[in-house]
């Protein structure tokens, strides 16, 4: 049984047809009138790929730095000992530590966003798999969250990088602002995101890619989005 509809959300959905696709800034624009929670509600978008996530040759996946960022405070942990761990502290880390850090996870203390990990640390932190895997917390080094460079890693992550993963459906989402935030900068970031969607497109991939893309807030309905037109922009605003 579905779950009740609350009355705002249903009065956030008249005169809306989440069938018809629009622009992006006539999306924003029905996203921004009908953002009325009382708190700066997160601007969301899911797009929806053409790939079987299940197969490795199909999988999408890795990291992106929004050019205006995503307006949330992101707390990052660092798995690190002796001067990598201070480096970690100093670029503003929110927890840094090895073997006690580990025991905090274990006993469910998990109050990050992110995590960061120097390669030495990397057979500490494989006890943790079963707990960071299934949350998307689990360092990479493909994404950047396994290095030497930790303090890079953690201005990165604070400065606005997201990562993104498609879910078993084929699904990509992530948080690409803030309603605060001015329409230059959510289109900015937008195009962003979707051009490194598409320059991640992985080599199994058949068909049609991009098939549907929605964007919505944190309270309020889901809007789809043009998908070749976006595409084109995203592409253009992308380019050298």
């Amino acid at each position: 049984m579905a779950g009740k509809v609350s009355k705002r959300l249903r009065n956030a959905r008249q005169d809306l047809d989440s069938t018809r696709p629009l622009e992006l800034q006539d999306a924003l624009k029905a996203l921004k009138e009908r953002a009325t929670a009382k708190f700066d509600e997160t601007v969301e978008i899911a797009m929806n790929l053409g790939v079987d996530p299940r197969h490795a040759d199909q999988m999408v996946r890795g990291m992106l730095q929004l050019p205006n960022g995503t307006g949330k405070r992101v707390r990052v942990a660092v798995f690190a000992r002796g001067d990598k761990a201070d480096e970690a502290g100093q670029a503003g880390a929110d927890v840094v530590g090895a073997e006690d850090l580990v025991k905090e996870i274990q006993e469910g203390r998990l109050d990050f966003d992110r995590c960061i990990a120097t390669p030495d640390m990397m057979a500490l932190v494989g006890r943790l798999g079963k707990v960071l895997g299934p949350r998307g917390l689990m360092p990479n080094p493909k994404l950047g969250t396994v290095t030497q460079d930790v303090a890079g890693a953690v201005k990165a992550a604070k400065a606005g990088t997201v990562q993104f993963r498609a879910e078993k459906a084929g699904i990509v989402h992530a948080g690409v602002g803030k309603v605060s935030f001015t329409d230059e900068a959510l289109i900015e970031n937008i195009r962003a995101f979707v051009a490194g969607i598409v320059k991640a497109k992985p080599s199994g991939a058949k068909g049609t890619y991009l098939k549907k893309v929605a964007l919505s807030t944190s309270m309020g309905p889901s809007v789809r989005l043009d998908v070749p037109k976006l595409a084109a922009e995203s592409t253009t605003a992308a380019a050298p």
